[in-house]
């Protein structure tokens, strides 16, 4: 080797974390998905968290990560029993129930958290209802240069943002607002539909929170404050960590 010669910089380590329920009709699709990205197989490691399913949801899941194991640096996947259903009768975005069913949600995204990581750089937050994203998704995050991103999640391409939990001024503005800013949008707030954040803020502390934080924020929506993914956002700006979004990167999610 010259004596000279400048060894390239080694690439970073990647963690996925999925927590799923009912998944097992969006499993094969989300695996596929995975299968065709671009970046190193060998530098990504899968998490998946299962909970409260009726669907044969854990079994499937378990087949699949017993393959990506062979195929990715690490695939593994826990299973913790929340025993929350959403009440018979009521919407999924129903308001009287948002708090609950929030709440758990956060607490599966945490206990995930703190089961899977373990050495890697990178956690990308990926919900297993996400039917479409471009292959160098991880390449084009990284690139970034920033430490917590939101691409943009839509039902169809070019359309209104579907992951409204990302905004900003107090939910005011979403990404298909942003559009004209350009690569980047400074957030607020963030959803996890995708999400893409540095392991070692995690490490300090930054989690999903299962209650209402940031009474005193000035970002907050209301005099509660903020829960889950956007409480997370409350929380990194307490940190002092900006949150971006990448509008013009989108990702699609399922209908209905």
């Amino acid at each position: 080797m010259l004596a000279n010669a400048v060894t390239p910089p080694a690439l970073p380590r990647v963690l996925i974390l999925t927590p799923v329920k009912d998944a097992a009709r969006w499993l094969p699709g989300y695996f596929s998905l995975l299968n065709k990205l671009t970046y190193p197989a060998r530098l990504i490691s899968l998490g998946m968290l299962e909970s409260d399913s009726q669907d044969g949801t854990w079994k499937i899941a378990s087949a699949h990560i017993e393959r990506a194991n062979r195929h990715f640096r690490r695939a593994r996947i826990w299973k913790t029993d929340f025993d929350y259903r959403i009440p018979r009768g009521k919407a999924r975005y129903a308001d009287a129930i948002q708090a609950d069913r929030r709440s758990i949600l956060a607490r599966s995204r945490n206990h995930l958290l703190f089961h899977a990581l373990d050495d890697e750089e990178w956690v990308l937050w990926l919900d297993s209802d996400v039917v479409d994203f471009p292959p160098d998704l991880i390449e084009r995050l990284l690139a970034a240069g920033r430490d917590i991103v939101q691409p943009h999640c839509v039902l169809d391409y070019g359309g209104p943002t579907f992951d409204r939990n990302g905004w900003r001024d107090r939910g005011a503005l979403h990404l298909d607002d942003l559009r004209h800013e350009g690569t980047f949008a400074e957030l607020h707030s963030v959803g996890g539909t995708v999400l893409w954040i540095r392991a070692d803020l995690h490490r300090d502390g930054l989690i999903f929170p299962p209650f209402y934080y940031g009474q005193a924020s000035q970002y907050a929506r209301s005099a509660q404050g903020e829960i889950e993914t956007e409480g997370l956002g409350m929380m990194a700006l307490d940190m002092g960590y900006a949150m971006w979004g990448m509008p013009h990167l989108e990702v699609r999610h399922r209908r209905g």
